[in-house]
């Protein structure tokens, strides 16, 4: 299984890329940016054949990656494989911190289908070299990519030839490329073919060109803080491919960073000194009285409660304003009580506003607003006058002095 950990020159970019075919040894370099591809065609030579012809190729497989262990992969190694119909793909950018043991990364290919897997292991060997990283670095944030999109060979050379134009270094490379969504970005709404976008890294061995320097102008610092688009001159020769969003490129001369040195105190031996024999405290221990913690704790909140039940006792039984809010309590429960004992039983005597009552101008007794086969227990609490039947009209007088309805 001849594969990869080859160095593919384009356009004086150098980036790891190599193929899964079995155990494999690559040796990327510290600073560059490492790209391992997990292919689903290898794989599916180690699963047995579906017994429908022309099935095979549509197998579900998917992978899982991790230091071998450990159940995760180191921190500057990333995976992801967008849907179980694509390959998978390993990448990142070690550091010379990393410069250490081999590192070896196991993968295994699930078939979804079959549920058979299959194992195989990536030893990894961090090389360092003096020509890498290079100093002046750009970062760059695409917003029409993804980043399975961006690792493609083909795209990444295509990217890099037109920073190469703008920039003109003598040697260029990718360093990272990093999905927006693991810096803090939403995922896109999945309309009008939106994308998560990309930040892509690169570095060189000159000085940034005027075109990168553009975004520094006060003009377009105002753009950008105003959420428009600055105007840059070299635009033009990436809008064909890519989307740049030149308020969020950073420029960073590496030569020019003061590194912080964190200090550390100096580890000691482990053991602690002899400072002699334990001597626990004398059996003799005075006594302490409780009785005052325990006024102060106790009785005295009892007091003020006590105290503060008296003042609201004569408040409300010994003064009149307070007997009037007790008389009125006392009434709205007895009235809330007799509204809910006439909902339950319909059949119980009719209140005093639906009893007989005398005619305001004749004296004659009228009678309730209700007839005698009025069907209670289909009548409402409230009744209004407009809607009886028997409505009683109040006689008026005539200019002759009679009466009449």
């Amino acid at each position: 299984m001849a594969s990869a950990g080859v160095f593919v020159w384009v356009i004086a970019v150098v980036t790891i890329l190599s193929k899964s075919h079995g155990d494999r040894t690559v040796y990327p370099s510290a600073g560059v940016l490492f790209v391992h591809v997990l292919e689903r065609e290898y794989f599916k030579g180690e699963f047995p054949p579906y017994s429908k012809a022309g099935d095979a190729s549509n197998d579900p497989i998917t992978f899982n990656t991790n230091l071998k262990g450990y159940p995760d992969r180191p921190g500057w190694l990333r995976y992801i494989q967008r849907t179980p119909h694509s390959d998978g793909v390993l990448y990142g950018s070690p550091t010379a911190k990393h410069l250490s043991n081999p590192t070896i990364i196991e993968i295994t290919a699930y078939n979804r289908r079959t549920f058979e897997t299959a194992r195989h292991n990536l030893v990894i060997h961090i090389m360092s070299t003096e020509e890498f990283p290079l100093p002046y670095q750009a970062e760059f944030f695409i917003k029409n990519m993804n980043v399975e999109e961006m690792l493609a060979s083909e795209v990444l050379g295509d990217f890099l030839g037109a920073v190469k134009n703008v920039w003109q270094p003598e040697r260029l490379n990718a360093i990272n490329i990093t999905s927006a969504l693991d810096r803090g970005g939403r995922v896109p709404l999945p309309i009008n073919d939106l994308k998560e976008g990309v930040y892509v890294m690169v570095g060189a061995d000159v000085p940034f060109s005027s075109c990168l320097r553009e975004f520094e102008t006060p003009q377009n610092q105002l753009r950008c803080s105003q959420e428009m688009e600055p105007v840059i001159s070299c635009d033009k020769k990436f809008r064909a491919q890519f989307h740049i969003d030149w308020c969020k490129i950073s420029l960073v001369d590496i030569t020019k960073v003061v590194p912080v040195h964190s200090s550390r105190p100096d580890m000691g031996t482990g053991v602690l000194p002899d400072i002699g024999e334990y001597n626990p405290p004398s059996e003799s221990l005075k006594s302490r009285d409780y009785f005052v913690d325990f006024l102060i704790t106790l009785a005295v909140p009892s007091a003020v409660a006590l105290v503060l039940f008296f003042i609201l006792g004569y408040s409300m039984c010994c003064r009149r304003e307070g007997v009037i809010q007790l008389v009125h309590h006392s009434s709205i429960q007895k009235s809330t009580k007799e509204l809910r004992n006439m909902s339950k039983n319909r059949e119980i005597s009719w209140p005093l506003s639906t009893l007989p009552v005398f005619h305001p101008v004749s004296g004659e007794v009228v009678p309730p607003i209700h007839p005698d086969n009025y069907e209670t227990t289909s009548m409402p609490l409230m009744q209004t006058q407009t809607n009886l039947q028997n409505q009683i009209q109040i006689p008026q007088q005539q200019t002759s002095g009679k009466w009449y309805s």
